[in-house]
């Protein structure tokens, strides 16, 4: 799969593009159980929501779970993201948020790209993320929403705030935008919120402002996100640097399967 010039210039003006249903049914339960069993693999990866017992996130599954190393290979989203990079890529960064029923709490407004320089010393924002819908995202269930165009501006904010919210990953909470910036770019740009059914993808920029509400839903609302990067742009660590389930160490250019993730795991008998 490739975007075309109509899907390009959209993720260009925006700074987001989603792709309904790109992934079949079939595809999406064989992530869900495989993100169930990871769930239960005791570890830091693992972040807690803040009343200490929901999963709020885990971080790495593609280095646990063989249906999530083979999905990032896939050619329907590695062909896409290195169309958009115009250059080779590795998984910078891999994660699930949960988001579950009843449970999910807020992702505070933010651009990616300023946690990763300020914690890795990431040189250029040369990034794509796929977020992979694992249930059907609707306007109750804690959608992600984006500010079309606001990638094009730059960094809004290039500081940590003074007590961090976690000790295992720098938070969107702690790199948030101010309600006056907030507000100033959504009069310029408005709020989108991709929407669809699970198996859906949105490819979104590094520098795109992003957000997310509480799920006061029945509904859970799993996100898969892989980070790609130019493999040209690696991090320049000043001191100790962060845990390798946070940022991945392995940054051969990845290589696309000759099919589809689950068909390669039929191929060779998994």
């Amino acid at each position: 799969m490739l975007l075309n010039r109509n899907q390009l210039e959209s993720y260009r003006r925006d700074g987001f593009l989603l792709v309904e249903s790109l992934l079949e049914q079939t595809e999406v339960d064989a992530l869900c159980s495989a993100f169930v069993r990871d769930c239960a693999v005791p570890g830091p990866q693992r972040i807690a929501e803040d009343d200490g017992a929901a999963v709020r996130a885990v971080y790495a599954s593609h280095q646990r779970q063989p249906e999530f190393a083979d999905l990032i290979r896939d050619p329907r989203l590695l062909l896409p993201v290195e169309q958009l990079l115009g250059a080779d890529s590795y998984v910078y960064q891999f994660k699930i948020n949960a988001k579950p029923a009843f449970g999910g709490e807020k992702w505070s407004w933010h651009q990616d790209y300023t946690a990763w320089q300020i914690a890795d010393n990431l040189p250029a924002p040369l990034q794509v993320n796929i977020g992979v819908f694992l249930d059907d995202v609707t306007e109750f269930n804690g959608p992600v929403i984006y500010l079309p165009g606001s990638h094009r501006g730059g960094l809004l904010n290039d500081r940590r705030a003074e007590r961090a919210k976690s000790e295992q990953h720098l938070d969107p909470d702690d790199i948030a935008l101010t309600p006056e910036q907030l507000a100033s770019h959504v009069a310029r740009r408005g709020m989108v919120s991709p929407k669809g059914p699970a198996g859906s993808v949105v490819f979104f920029s590094s520098e795109v402002v992003h957000g997310s509400a509480p799920n006061m839903s029945p509904m859970a609302r799993r996100l898969l996100i892989a980070t790609y990067n130019d493999v040209s742009n690696l991090p320049s660590w000043q001191g100790e640097p962060r845990p390798d389930y946070v940022v991945c160490r392995d940054t051969e250019p990845l290589s696309p399967l000759d099919g589809t993730f689950l068909r390669q795991r039929e191929l060779v008998g998994v």
